[in-house]
């Protein structure tokens, strides 16, 4: 495995780890809602701004009757399809990292709730009760906090409960999730998130990909994995794989603590150990950021980049 460096921005204390993590996730938000034809140039506006017009003139005037009853006008034709709906697609782990995102976005007015599509990075195979539970902690520490009458509501999709006690029904339940929400399989090898964000825990794995444990790590074609016997946590759960974190937009971690040193020490400086998060900077490198506090760097020879915050 080669050194890739990914882009990382150090913080003196948590509280500035989640500002600029609230920053960072707004701004990804704002580039996968923004119109495609929004170009630097004004010619290019115009130019495709004049073909959408016309292209939607065309699709009117050969609709039938009875394709407009229907809701199906111009699929016929395959160049007259509706316009599909723009979504923020985010898939989210668990951990701190919801301490984090509860502390940066609940305080900011540019959230677009009503446009995202949130999923999970993992799941612990416990009721949505349990403070285990990725989706239980999400809710209770953030999406049951949004005004969503001011910001409308997201679209969450979680694990099937009734599947807890069958990890591979639950992984194979959750695959056909986001085959749902990301088009056909057939059409797409691998989902694409605008941005999937991570944690990473003191013995190394990321969602629920453990180092050194089972196959997991080596997955190629599947999107969803079952883990079972895990090493540490609760010993059931599911993962998205590494080919889907690594075909995302962007993949971000967020990692903060003394405790967390170590790891990262190994993660940033020997690679060739084959750590997830390593895998992950390799076969994401150009889009991989890491938000770390100060304390997770702790005798880590890495260099630290000032974090811009964006422009409102």
């Amino acid at each position: 495995m080669t050194t890739t460096v990914p882009k990382i921005f150090a913080f003196h204390e948590f509280s500035d780890v989640a500002e600029a993590v609230a920053d960072h996730v707004v701004h990804a938000q704002d580039g996968a809602l923004a119109p495609k034809n929004e170009r630097k140039h004004s010619v290019t506006n115009i130019s495709m701004n004049a073909l959408d017009m016309t292209r939607e003139a065309s699709c009117k005037s050969t609709a039938s009757a009875a394709e407009i009853k229907s809701g199906s006008s111009g699929s016929g034709s395959g160049n007259c399809k509706p316009k599909k709906e723009k979504r923020f697609k985010i898939a989210l782990s668990g951990g701190s990292l919801i301490q984090v995102l509860h502390e940066g976005l609940l305080k900011r007015d540019d959230v677009r709730w009503g446009d995202w599509d949130i999923y999970f990075a993992d799941e612990r195979l416990v009721p949505f009760s349990s403070n285990e539970s990725n989706y239980g902690c999400a809710k209770r520490k953030i999406l049951d906090l949004i005004d969503t009458a001011k910001y409308g509501t997201p679209k969450v999709y979680h694990i099937d409960e009734s599947l807890i006690g069958d990890p591979q029904e639950c992984a194979d339940n959750y695959e056909k999730v986001l085959i749902r929400g990301f088009a056909g399989r057939d059409s797409v090898k691998l989902p694409m998130f605008d941005l999937f964000l991570l944690g990473c825990a003191p013995d190394g794995h990321i969602a629920s990909l453990f180092p050194n444990f089972q196959d997991n790590l080596r997955e190629k074609l599947a999107w969803v994995v079952p883990v079972e016997n895990a090493p540490s946590g609760p010993s059931t759960r599911i993962s998205l794989t590494i080919p889907v974190i690594c075909h995302s937009h962007r993949v971000t971690f967020v990692v903060e603590g003394a405790t967390k040193a170590p790891i990262i020490k190994t993660i940033m400086e020997r690679p060739e150990k084959g750590l997830p998060s390593s895998i992950v900077n390799e076969g994401a490198a150009g889009r991989v950021s890491w938000f770390v506090d100060d304390d997770a760097l702790t005798d880590v020879l890495v260099t630290k980049k000032k974090y811009k915050f964006h422009p409102a």
